[in-house]
């Protein structure tokens, strides 16, 4: 009789407890059915996949024992010790105070509300996952392109459903930033800053950082060997391990921008011929050719048809491409006086820029080096490319380069492991633990600024 007593108390409390699981699983299903509940969420398709893999059940208001609940509204809590805002967070409708006096209340009573808060926590922590990864205004990805699809590879509620099942849930969330240097070190500053008596940088810095730190948010890669051209601060660090070698370069001037993008350097080549953008061709040169046609053979220039045949050049003959200019294109010769030097590093991209060697050597010496038409020039390019030649494992092949170079011998050098380039536009740099601000040479920070002002 005991026995049997024993069993139905048993019974009846799983039949009990199975039925509040369903009340909690309906209510969850019920939510994120309506309209209204989707209005609300910025990831409303990453939240109904993540509870799908959760069985639409609570994530946060569960009775279980775990901390993971707490450290998950704290990480919201303290986003803007990762330049972020609270306010992207659903601050106004969740708090550690209210997710407390949930999970204290009965296990049958506030469904709805706890469905509710469980919900806007999730998309709070998804949306968290998604800004620290891809930045909140990237311009590559839209919050709706980000909510259904796959971002190589990257998804933020698998992330989440995966921090969920690992004892240490914070650190598996903070693996999402990036782990490009530039970005740790901003990071590192932040958590220092932070912990010394809770004080705050300068308004202006803190400004800076935060902007920049967006935009390091949108470069992919994991890379440990990588080219890194930051257009403010005119330099290049060539990344190699745990090596770093720094460069010069000259970037374009404001009317014609060096474009942010990224791209692989696949081959580089030596004694470059320079094939004339139609538009340097037409505004810049052919005034000065009508004006002294010795001014081609001064500059070892010559005249192709849109045949590709090279043409002699004559008054009549002048006179023909002042009034068809399209028809006709230039080249330069290689040489000591070729604008891209001794060697060429191309790498694909929609603008048609590459980085090269100079021939004017001097103008890196100057401070403010926004002087090209868009490309990109850098100083002691022989040593960059023994560099990329070593780091490939074709040192054998430097004294080749070497001899191309000084004889002006044409000749492509193939990397068997290609190498990311990143041209990016970062006004503040962390430089000896300390942050250094640089010219906004394009005006590009004050739209993001106030982007980020706005939702302050």
């Amino acid at each position: 009789m005991k026995a049997f007593l024993t069993f139905t108390i048993i019974l009846c409390f799983t039949i009990i407890t199975q039925a509040q699981d369903l009340k909690t699983t309906n209510e969850i299903t019920s939510l994120l059915k309506d309209n209204g509940t989707l209005s609300k969420l910025h990831y409303p398709q990453s939240v109904i996949r993540f509870y799908t893999g959760n069985n639409s059940e609570y994530a946060w208001i569960t009775p279980e024992k775990s901390d993971q609940p707490e450290t998950a509204m704290l990480l919201l809590e303290y986003s803007y010790r990762f330049g972020l805002s609270l306010s992207d967070y659903h601050w106004d409708a969740i708090s550690l105070q209210k997710l407390r006096k949930l999970r204290d209340t009965p296990v049958e009573e506030n469904q709805k509300e706890k469905a509710e808060f469980d919900i806007l926590m999730t998309d709070a922590l998804i949306t968290f996952i998604n800004n620290m990864h891809l930045g909140k205004y990237n311009p590559l990805y839209k919050s709706s392109y980000i909510d259904s699809n796959d971002i190589n590879g990257f998804r933020s509620d698998h992330i989440l459903l995966n921090a969920r099942q690992q004892t240490d849930f914070l650190k598996t969330i903070l693996e999402v930033q990036p782990k490009i240097k530039e970005y740790t070190d901003f990071q590192n500053y932040l958590n220092t800053l932070y912990e010394e008596d809770d004080c705050i940088a300068p308004q202006r810095e803190s400004e800076k950082i935060i902007i920049n730190m967006e935009r390091l948010r949108w470069i992919d890669t994991h890379d440990t060997s990588y080219i890194l051209v930051n257009i403010p601060s005119y330099t290049l660090k060539l990344y190699h391990q745990d090596d770093v070698f720094d460069f010069k370069v000259i970037i374009g001037k404001p009317n014609t921008k060096t474009p942010v993008l990224s791209s692989s350097i696949h081959y580089f080549t030596t004694a470059p011929d320079w094939k004339v953008p139609q538009s340097i061709f037409i505004k810049e040169m052919l005034p000065k050719i009508l004006k002294s046609p010795q001014y081609l053979e001064n500059h070892h220039y010559s005249v192709y048809d849109k045949n590709g045949n090279q043409v002699e050049i004559s008054s009549s003959k002048l006179k023909e491409i002042r009034q068809n200019p399209y028809r006709y294109s230039i080249r330069q010769s290689s040489g000591c006086d070729n604008a891209l030097g001794a060697v060429v590093f191309r790498f694909d991209n929609s603008y048609g820029i590459y980085l090269h060697d100079t021939s004017q050597k001097q103008l890196f010496s100057k401070d403010e080096r926004a002087l090209s038409h868009g490309c990109i020039r850098v100083e002691n390019a022989k040593e960059l490319a023994a560099l990329l030649l070593k780091n490939d494992g074709l040192g054998n092949k430097i004294p080749v380069l070497e001899n191309a170079m000084s004889e002006y011998k044409r000749k492509d050098f193939v990397l068997k492991q290609p190498v990311p380039i990143i041209i990016t536009y970062l006004t503040c740099l962390i430089t000896d633990g300390k942050p250094v601000l640089y010219k906004d040479i394009y005006h590009l920070d004050d739209s993001l600024e106030n982007m980020f002002n706005q939702n302050k």
